[in-house]
């Protein structure tokens, strides 16, 4: 069975991504700087297929530690899914240097880190990297700069690590709209959003999307059927960054 790693795997739609990954018949090592979300979802998850690993991937020397555990616990490593995120979405004069440097450190550098510290057993297995980007890397709210700014850096690094890590290692990105997650985090903080009618009818596709939207294009992504794609972004967002509006 091909092991996957996924970042920020106990909430979210990290945590969707690894059921459907582990659903599918992959094993997973979630990695996740959040203890108590990662001891909620542990009796969720079969041990044999999964393991866990407290990680701050914004730190070099967590990063190599967690991967070194789980390639112990599962010898190769085949996928990773790089899915942690923090957001600090405030006015840029309150925004302080901490959470900046901590959105840039989670989205951005953690990416490169734990992409850096698997590279060398993806090349090995010809396996796959899936980055989260944002279709905040296109199109902006008010106040979402160091979002904005390290899903950006997500976008250029994706098909920079395209061309470095070629031929064996493939490595794409995804740019989810608006996904409600609003009840899939632990429960000190699960509170199901009450979408509109005209949240859902906004979108082309006819409604907001959700997780499993986006586990199912990991797993086309991770999938070596797929093997001739790579350096890409795909966007999934029910159409809504193609759609022209007028005030």
């Amino acid at each position: 069975m091909k092991h996957v790693i996924v970042t920020g795997g106990a909430q979210g739609i990290g945590r969707i991504i690894a059921q459907s990954l582990i659903k599918v018949g992959y094993r997973v090592s979630i990695f996740d700087i959040d203890s108590e979300a990662m001891e909620e979802i542990k009796p969720h998850f079969d041990k044999k297929r999964c393991a866990f690993f407290i990680t701050d991937v914004s730190s070099e020397v967590s990063v190599r530690s967690s991967v070194r555990a789980s390639l112990k616990k599962f010898e190769s490593i085949y996928g990773l899914v790089n899915n942690a995120v923090y957001e600090a979405f405030k006015p840029m004069n309150e925004l302080t240097i901490e959470e900046w440097n901590r959105a840039i450190g989670t989205n951005l550098t953690g990416t490169f880190l734990c992409s850096k510290f698997c590279a060398p057993y993806l090349d090995e297995s010809k396996g796959s990297i899936v980055n989260m980007c944002s279709t905040r890397a296109f199109q902006s709210e008010p106040n979402t700069e160091s979002y904005s700014a390290s899903k950006g850096g997500i976008y250029s690094l994706t098909h920079a690590m395209a061309m470095s890590l070629a031929p064996n290692v493939r490595v794409n990105s995804i740019s989810p709209g608006w996904i409600d997650v609003s009840a899939v985090k632990k429960k000190a903080n699960a509170r199901q959003v009450e979408l509109s009618k005209e949240d859902h009818l906004q979108h082309p596709a006819g409604r907001v999307g959700n997780a499993y939207d986006i586990a199912q294009l990991v797993m086309f992504l991770l999938d070596e059927a797929n093997g001739f794609i790579t350096g890409q972004n795909f966007t999934i967002d029910g159409g809504m960054t193609k759609k022209m509006i007028y005030v």
